[in-house]
């Protein structure tokens, strides 16, 4: 990320570099840390967990408190607790916690009925707020909805998490703006999500597959919502795109930066029963196990081929970052890979100076940068995909 961070200093416009990793799920929380050190906004080309995010979580709360009989005061305010809103009049909304936990104290213990607490709350706590709440919630209690029902209620408090919970996000947000990404996605996602549970719970109704109940909706949505697209998914064109390998095939881009190019990593280690000996033997079909079928995890071809993806994916040049140790002090070896490429080392000195206080790109970065100027006309601002 500083070495991002001068690179653009130096000119170089957002849209052409692109941050490669094998695979994100380790590299994405380092990312965004050093991302908002340096003031740079990335966007992780990965599927979003759904089923992590607050939107869910709401319309996941909504449909446990409909479906259940009495219910405990935290059950009842779950749904504010994950920020659910009025429609209209949404000036003073979502609710902050704290506001949340001192109701959750002043209420009495015990189960009630949704009509029940709605009478409980208005003479044991002074907020006008969890009345409209309350309101809302009795006007929508049915216990047997139907498919418009459905569509109704999630939808109409999705819709107003967006005009509320995402603006509240980004006031209180980090300069990367992190948390509102998130949201955002996920606000997109979980809408096609309702839209999705509606139409699928009407056909189940039809078939007769389910019953009309809150808990069928409730399944609907966590078996829609872990079905993993097929394509990776990203939300800002004009920030900078950080990928897995296998999603840069057919990528052309003026620089690369790959990270975790280590033996470790790039290939892959894959865990196996299978003593590493016998897998080479299978492999090469010595001998007798000329007769048993390998295992494609066995061999690093499919890693091989992403890195190559990577590598040919830079029109102008590529920076290849790999760590030398574990967290315990390990050694850490190069990835193989990296006897295939003619590279020039950063020295050590030069990396300190480039994440100091006082920066300074590399030479041979500079370098770099200042070849691609003389020889390729000026980046344009037409942004990727």
């Amino acid at each position: 990320m500083a070495t991002i961070s001068e690179v653009r200093d130096r000119g170089v416009d957002v849209r052409d570099i692109v941050v490669v990793a094998r695979d994100l799920d380790p590299y994405e929380q380092p990312l965004t840390r050093a991302a908002i050190q340096y003031g740079v906004t990335p966007v992780f080309w990965t599927q979003l967990r759904v089923t992590r995010t607050e939107p869910y979580a709401l319309i996941a709360a909504l449909c446990t408190l409909f479906g259940a009989g009495d219910v405990a005061a935290a059950t009842l305010l779950e749904p504010v607790a994950q920020r659910w809103a009025p429609l209209t009049d949404t000036a003073s909304w979502p609710l902050e916690q704290s506001t949340i936990q001192a109701a959750l104290e002043a209420l009495p213990p015990g189960h009630r009925s949704i009509a029940e607490w709605a009478e409980t709350i208005q003479t044991h706590t002074t907020d006008e707020r969890l009345t409209t709440y309350c309101d809302w919630l009795l006007s929508h209690a049915e216990r047997e909805p139907t498919p418009e029902t459905v569509g109704t209620v999630l939808g109409a408090s999705i819709d107003a998490y967006r005009e509320t919970s995402v603006p509240a996000r980004k006031q209180a947000d980090s300069p990367a703006l992190m948390a509102t990404e998130t949201a955002a996605r996920a606000t997109v996602r979980v809408t096609r999500l309702v839209e999705q549970v509606s139409h699928k719970y009407d056909e189940w109704l039809a078939d007769g597959t389910v019953s009309r109940s809150w808990d069928a909706v409730q399944e609907l949505c966590e078996l829609l919502a872990t079905q993993r697209p097929g394509r990776r998914e990203h939300s800002n064109a004009w920030a900078i795109d950080i990928m897995e390998a296998n999603d840069v095939w057919a990528l052309s881009v003026p620089f690369v930066i790959a990270v975790g190019a280590t033996a470790a990593e790039w290939p892959a280690q894959i865990d196996s029963v299978v003593p590493t000996e016998l897998q080479e033997a299978v492999l090469a079909g010595a001998g007798e196990t000329d007769i048993v079928a390998p295992r494609t995890a066995w061999g690093n071809g499919r890693d091989r081929d992403h890195f190559a993806d990577a590598m040919r994916a830079a029109e102008r040049g590529v920076i290849v970052t790999r760590y030398t140790q574990t967290a315990d002090g390990g050694v850490v070896y190069p990835s193989p890979f990296l006897a295939s490429l003619e590279m020039e080392t950063v020295s050590e000195q030069a990396r300190t100076q480039l994440v100091s206080t006082t920066p300074q790109l590399p030479e041979p970065i500079a370098a770099l940068l200042s070849a691609s100027t003389d020889t390729v006309p000026a980046p344009t601002k037409t942004p990727h995909e």
